[in-house]
Parts: structure tokens; C-alpha cells; sequence
């Protein structure tokens, strides 16, 4: 696609690609995060990434970025995309017409997936990304059998799954909180996802918030996307902080801090994601607030996902090691408090939809929820009733039933 120009009309040679230079917040610094190996290599990939940069960028809320050309991206650094051609954009409009007349959307969603990528666009415009600590935990491993083995050590979650069907797409607003996370090692995430193979060598694409101090520095809630092909084991990473991953957005920031946040009694602000497969390419997209498309997955990153996804999910998840026996973390999941679907006040995720063999967005013929602590996270599936089904989930994690 040399020579061609994006959807907006910029030349493609002549756009800029922001890749994070992380600012460490709330006192942590390199040396807590990554052992002496790994800084040294991040500390080289950083003043290689800088001595590209073409622009720097600050946000409001601190974050410094800098601008690169977009064939300078970490994606290509990875073997199987070396001559990889950039899609620019999808080759057909995923929001084909739902099956059900039901997804109009609340005018205060239409608000918050706004107002979440304004912070750093009032300083410029171009991609970002993050880079990684040395070593993170694996997701939530999935297999056939539900019952018993997607449970996955160090790892709680609360899901909404649907499985039996051949998935090319999953959709869902997320309700977006700010949940407490005790300590600097773990995380909590809100996502929907795509996963395909064994639970010992899942593969996997994600998109939704995190509370991550490990991988972003402090405690905000942000934006992220996720990938492996080995359950993790060697391959994967949030954002761009390692090859593979391709942005092609320079409006929404991956990795940024989203605003405004839900709080109880308050607004219920909300995040539509949506990832779906080209047809064309199979490229897995990744697209945030009903019209950005903010970059996508080749297939040749996956063995499995080169085909279409095996199930989809929805939901929460906690990491710690401190899970399944006292002392149990205060990591809360969702917004800290189990479902409530009378007031709304927990993690909750509307509009889910999934794509199987055709391109028509529609709920699944069958959901299932799975809890790995149902005395430390809930969850509650509202399917009676209501014009189109819910599901809400979360809790403080240590609590008198959690001990």
C-alpha cells in the first residue's frame, strides 16, 4: 500500500505513529517492575523508539507521548509480519444490520466513548502504545470442558461464554469502573474476547479496561488490547509492547487513562468494543466506539484464530497470587460489589453480540456463566424480562465469605 492514502485522506508514508515512552506513576520506577536483563532491553528499545520520534505529545493527565512513522511500529518487528502490507481499514462495514432492532445506543454511552480519547488529542494526534515489563501473567485459559478446567491458577474470573458455533466477531458495552487493586503485581480487567484451543495452549484476542499497575504504572483505569498464540507462555502482550499488534488509529490511544468513570449512584458510562475477523484478510480488528478502528491482529501471528474463534467472552478478571486461600487479595473485580442488577451498581456489560459463519451481529443461540470464587466474584445473568439480556458481575474479592 505504499503510495496509497488512508481512509482520511493523510498519506500514509506522511503519518505518524505514537509509541509509549511510559512515565512510571505513583512511585514506581523501572527497577521495581523489571529485573536487570530486561532493562537493559527495554532501556535500548526506548532510546531507539525516541531517537524515531519525529513529534512528542504530552496529555493531560501526564502521559508522555512520541510520534514514529507507522512502518516503524513494533508489529513489524515480529518474524511471521516482516513483509507484512498495512491494512488501513477494514475492507467492509462490521455493523451490518443486527438481527434484532434493539441496539440503539444510550446518549450517555455516546458521551463517554467521546470524551475517553480527549485527554491526549487536545496535544496532538498520532498512535500510541506502552511498553511491557519483563514478565506478565496468562489470561483465562479455556477448554471444552467448562466445568472443570477453565479455571487457571493465580487467575479469578466472573464470565459470560457461548460456545458451539464458529465466532468471528464479539461485541459488548462495558460499564467502566475504577476498582481497587491492593498491590503492584496484579490486575483487574474488564474485556470481551475471542479464544480458540487446548487450555494449556489457548489462543486468544482482547479488547476492554485494566487496572494494571504493572504494566502501566499507577492505578487508572485504561484502554487496552491483548493477545497470545501459547496460552502466554512466550507470546503475547498488552498494547503494543511487543510485536504484533497493528495500530492504524491515530485518534483513540491504546493504553490511555479512559475518563469520565462510573460511579455509584451516578452516570453508568460505558465502552463499546467490538472484534471482529475481514473476511478478506482475516485480520482480527479491534474497534472502539461504534466508528474507530483502531488496528488489528494478523492471522499469521495464530495457528488456531487463523480460522474463526472456538468461544467468545465476556466479563471480569482478577490476577493474584494471593487467590483461593487466606489471606485473599482486596483486588475488587468490576466496581467492587457483586452483581446488582436493580440499581445497576457493579460491573455490567450490555448489547452482547457475537458474528458466527455470516457477517449478521446478533445475541448467541447460548450463554453459560462461569465463577472460579463465587464467595470472593460474582456474577448474574439477566436474560428474562428485559428487551435484550445483561449481564453483570464483580465483587470486593477478601470479604467475611472470602476470608
Amino acid at each position: 500500500m505504499a503510495g496509497s492514502c488512508c481512509s482520511r485522506g493523510l498519506p500514509l508514508k506522511g503519518m505518524a505513529i505514537l509509541l509509549g515512552i511510559i512515565i512510571f506513576g505513583s512511585g514506581i520506577g523501572e527497577g521495581d517492575l523489571i529485573p536487570g536483563k530486561k532493562i537493559l532491553e527495554v532501556r535500548k528499545k526506548i532510546k531507539h523508539l525516541k531517537s524515531s520520534a519525529v513529534r512528542r505529545l504530552q496529555s493531560e493527565d501526564g502521559d508522555i507521548i512520541d510520534c514514529i512513522d507507522i512502518y516503524k511500529q513494533p508489529a513489524f518487528d515480529h518474524p511471521a509480519l516482516r513483509n507484512h502490507t498495512i491494512q488501513m481499514a477494514p475492507s467492509y462495514d462490521p455493523n451490518i444490520e443486527e438481527a434484532t432492532a434493539k441496539a440503539n445506543r444510550l446518549q450517555n454511552q455516546d458521551s463517554s466513548m467521546s470524551l475517553a480519547s480527549r485527554l491526549w488529542q487536545k496535544s496532538g494526534s498520532c498512535h500510541y502504545g506502552r511498553k511491557k515489563p519483563s514478565s506478565y501473567p496468562p489470561l483465562t485459559r479455556i477448554n471444552e470442558d467448562i466445568g472443570s478446567n477453565l479455571q487457571q491458577s493465580n487467575r479469578s474470573v466472573a464470565i459470560l461464554l457461548t460456545e458451539g458455533y464458529s465466532y468471528s466477531g464479539v461485541k459488548g458495552d462495558i460499564q467502566v469502573w475504577n476498582p481497587h487493586v491492593e498491590s503492584d503485581d496484579e490486575y483487574s480487567t474488564s474485556q470481551v474476547s475471542l479464544k480458540s484451543g487446548p487450555y494449556y495452549d489457548f489462543e486468544s484476542v482482547e479488547a476492554g479496561w485494566a487496572v494494571n499497575p504493572s504494566v502501566y504504572g499507577d492505578r487508572k483505569t485504561r484502554l487496552f488490547v491483548y493477545w497470545t498464540a501459547d496460552a502466554s507462555k512466550k507470546t503475547g502482550c498488552f498494547d503494543l509492547t511487543c510485536p504484533g499488534f497493528v495500530q492504524t488509529s491515530s485518534e483513540i490511544a491504546l493504553g490511555a487513562a479512559i475518563y469520565p468513570l462510573s460511579v455509584p449512584s451516578g452516570l453508568p458510562y460505558q465502552i463499546t468494543l467490538f472484534i471482529f475477523k475481514d473476511p478478506n484478510t482475516g485480520n482480527w480488528w479491534v474497534q472502539y466506539g461504534e466508528k474507530t478502528n483502531l488496528g488489528y491482529w494478523p492471522p499469521d501471528l495464530f495457528a488456531s484464530l487463523r480460522g474463526n474463534a472456538e468461544t467468545a467472552q465476556w466479563g471480569g478478571e482478577v490476577y493474584s497470587s494471593k487467590l483461593e486461600r487466606p489471606p485473599h487479595t482486596r483486588t475488587a473485580m468490576g466496581n467492587g460489589q457483586f452483581p446488582d442488577y436493580i440499581s445497576g451498581d457493579s460491573g455490567c456489560i450490555k448489547r452482547m453480540r457475537v458474528r458466527e459463519n455470516s457477517l449478521v451481529l446478533k445475541f448467541p443461540e447460548w450463554v453459560s456463566t462461569y465463577l472460579d470464587e463465587y464467595r470472593c466474584y460474582n456474577a448474574e445473568y439477566i436474560g428474562d424480562y428485559i428487551e435484550d439480556p445483561e449481564f453483570y458481575y464483580g465483587g470486593p474479592g477478601q470479604n467475611p465469605l472470602c476470608p
